[in-house]
């Protein structure tokens, strides 16, 4: 897999995952436990990660920037659906 960009929607218990390739196709769609997310990103090559602002965001934010990956977030007014 070549994962450019991904999409992380933070929710209480189960997180939502969106990656892209650097053409913009769509490689991986998927859902995580908690649990489960540092050992997912772990795995992957570092990449952006996208991620709506939010009480949450901050610590995931920190957690995965240990992982050598960069980290983006984004204001809640510009955060599509």
């Amino acid at each position: 897999m070549n994962i450019a960009t991904v999409g992380l929607d933070l929710a209480k218990s189960v997180l939502q995952v969106h990656a892209v390739d650097s053409q913009r196709h769509i490689v991986v769609r998927k859902q995580l436990r908690r649990a489960d997310v540092l050992r997912y990103f772990a795995t992957l090559e570092p990449c952006v990660i996208g991620m709506e602002a939010c009480g949450s965001s901050h610590y995931w934010g920190r957690e995965l920037a240990k992982l050598g990956h960069t980290v983006r977030l984004i204001a809640p007014q510009f955060v599509r659906p």
